[in-house]
This record gives C-alpha cells, sequence and structure tokens, in this order.
C-alpha cells in the first residue's frame, strides 16, 4: 500500500536541510500566511466560500495551498497548508467563527467551563481529519517540488483565544485565569496540548514534512510565566510527537516553534523547548538571537511585514541588512528566511516577488 511518503522525490529540499543545521547554497524562503488575502486569486475563492469551510473541504484547501506556489514557482521553498490554528478548539467541542476575525460565542469563563463546555475525549482522526485529507491531497498535488508544513497553535494561544473569545489587547481574561486558577489552567493547557500531539502526528502521518507550532501570544507572559505556563506544554509536544513518531513507523520530521514575542526567553527556549527551529519576530536582530542561542538550534525569520508596504528600495535594504545579520559574515548556514509575522492582506503580490527575489540574492553563498 502506497502512503504520502511515497510521493515523488523531493526536488527542492533547502527547507528541511536548514532545519537540520545545515549549510545551504542559499536560505530558503516561505512566508507565514503565504496562502492568503493578499492575492487576487485566494479572494476569488473566498467570494463563493466561508472561511471554515474551506479549511474542511480538502480540495479547496489544497487549491488555497497551492496558489502561491504556482503563482512564485521557483522563487518560494515550502507550502503551508492552508488551514487555521483555532480548529483545535472546535475539534474539542467549541464554536469558532470568522467573522471578519476569529469569535467564540461562548468562551470559557470558568474552570468548571472546561469540563462541561469541552468533550472529554477528543477522537482527532474524526474532528480533524479534513485536515488529515488536505494534507495527503496537496503533498501529492505538489509532486515533490518543494516541502509541506503542516502546523497548530500553541497550548497557551488556543488558551487565550478559547477564555478571550476572540483577540485582546490585553488578555486580561486569559491571565487572570493563570493568577486565580494556576492548577486549573495547567490542566487545560496540558489537555489542549494532548489535542496538538495527536493533531501533529496525524499530519505528518498524512504527508507534512516539516511541523510549525505557533505561540502567537507568547510575548503577552513575563518570561517567568512563560516559563511556567507555555514552556512546559510546548516541551511535552516537541517530546511527545517525536516518540510517537518513532513509535508509528513515521518520518522524524523537523519541528519549528515560533513564540513570537518572547525574545527575552529566547535562551531558555532554545536550550530546553526541543525545537529543530525557533522563529523569531522581527523585535530582535538575527546577530543578537544567534549569540543568545547558539549553533544547536536553526532560526528563522525575520524581516517586518510592514516592509513589504516601503516601497522596492525598503524591501531590498531590509533584506540585504537582513542577511547580512544572519550570515554574520559567514556562510548561509541553519536560517530559514520568513518574516517576522504573518504577511498582510494589503500587500501588492508583485512586491512579495520581489522580496523573493531578494532574498536569492542576498542570502546565496
Amino acid at each position: 500500500m502506497t502512503t504520502p511518503h511515497d510521493s515523488p522525490e523531493l526536488r527542492n529540499d533547502l527547507l528541511l536541510r536548514a532545519a537540520r543545521g545545515e549549510v545551504t547554497e542559499r536560505a530558503p524562503v516561505w512566508v507565514m500566511r503565504q496562502a492568503g488575502r493578499y492575492l487576487p486569486e485566494f479572494r476569488a475563492v473566498r467570494e463563493k466560500h466561508g472561511f471554515f469551510e474551506i479549511c474542511r473541504t480538502p480540495h479547496l484547501a489544497c487549491e488555497i495551498t497551492l496558489q502561491p506556489i504556482r503563482r512564485y514557482s521557483g522563487l518560494v521553498d515550502a507550502a503551508i497548508i492552508f488551514s487555521d490554528i483555532l480548529v483545535v478548539p472546535q475539534a474539542m467541542g467549541m464554536e469558532v467563527i470568522m467573522n471578519p476575525g476569529p469569535h467564540f460565542p461562548d468562551p470559557l469563563s470558568t474552570p468548571e467551563d472546561a469540563h462541561t463546555k469541552l468533550h472529554k475525549v477528543v477522537d482527532v482522526e474524526k474532528e480533524l481529519g479534513y485536515v488529515f485529507e488536505a494534507i495527503t491531497l496537496t503533498r501529492k498535488e505538489l509532486k515533490g517540488e518543494v516541502p509541506l508544513i503542516g502546523f497548530a497553535g500553541a497550548p497557551w494561544t488556543l488558551f487565550a483565544y478559547m477564555i478571550e473569545g476572540g483577540g485582546s489587547k490585553t488578555l486580561r481574561e486569559a491571565k487572570s485565569w493563570l493568577y486565580l486558577y494556576p492548577s486549573e489552567s495547567k490542566d487545560l493547557l496540558h489537555r489542549i496540548a494532548e489535542v496538538c500531539v495527536e493533531f501533529l502526528v496525524g499530519q505528518v502521518k498524512a504527508g507534512a514534512q516539516l511541523l510549525q507550532v505557533f505561540d502567537s501570544w507568547a510575548g503577552e507572559l513575563s518570561p517567568h510565566d512563560f516559563a511556567e505556563f507555555s514552556l512546559p506544554s510546548l516541551q511535552y509536544i516537541a517530546a511527545e510527537v517525536r516518540q510517537r513518531l518513532k513509535a508509528q513507523g513515521l518520518p522524524i520530521v523537523p519541528l519549528t516553534l515560533f513564540p513570537k514575542g518572547a525574545n527575552g526567553s529566547l535562551k531558555k527556549i532554545a536550550q530546553t523547548s526541543g525545537y529543530d527551529v525557533i522563529g523569531l519576530d522581527w523585535c530582535i536582530e538575527p546577530s543578537v538571537a544567534r549569540e543568545t542561542v547558539g549553533p544547536s538550534v536553526a532560526l528563522q525569520g525575520n524581516l517586518d511585514p510592514n516592509v513589504l508596504y516601503g516601497g522596492r528600495e525598503a524591501i531590498e535594504r531590509g533584506v540585504e541588512r537582513m542577511c547580512e545579520s544572519f550570515k554574520g559574515g559567514e556562510k548561509t548556514k541553519a536560517w530559514i528566511t520568513n518574516l517576522g509575522h504573518g504577511i498582510t492582506p494589503g500587500v501588492n503580490p508583485e512586491d512579495l516577488r520581489f522580496f523573493f527575489e531578494c532574498v536569492h540574492k542576498y542570502s546565496t553563498n
């Protein structure tokens, strides 16, 4: 019986080699949210289909995932499956509406809600099988052009959404839980982590070749609170995913963690989290990050997404400066180029093309 891992040989493995810490002929490049609203072809699909409808329809998720690969063929070095971090809370029993941002009509208000509003047991295959189907289909359609990335949200970030009921500038409700109910908060974080582990392992089984965990609100916690509440679940995910992949005879794929804003915790993250790659936001110099984390992990990042609105000269200057800082006078090694957060909807697709071209120019050894 064939599996997704029997698909055509990968013709571009730059991403995987960089994630393993190797010297590469140039830095691989992709951008977070590269399949998204800045693309007219994406907007054309969205006019006909709802956001979560696309996520839950494998052929639509596959089509959207492939759109930037087609447009930027030869320039972009990875595809990331089109989905959303909030499919995990949905799988756990919560309703999420995208209108236009994420909204939970019935968020968790007290620890008791975690017992009454969430499924006691989550059948990940049943609840999230549509993501696995989309990954398998997309892996087949990529025909080995570039690797396919799977992902999940980090437990702290998902926990915060589930309690806040959506985005928040202060995360007052979620942080209050940590301080008022520390034990119950840790229990819920672990429950979320268990679902994430099963979800990530399922994505590799379906064909994902690298996994990324998005801790988008990591920087909203103090270094102490990050170490107490977020880091343990991140460590658990890294260790448990590898253990289960090995036990099931599946490829041990590279793991990336994007702890946005947690620059004060980078050293501890690099030394203890167990991830192969650490993603950086734009608020830290790459050379400083490398000095902080040491040579043991690869880095990903980190141009400010808003530079893409600054015109071609600003983009080229920004990319050149970023490349110089990451390379530090040495060959390109253990570095995946990306933005410091997701690309935003108003970017001109041709300016993103220019960004890719500049990365090829300035990161080449």
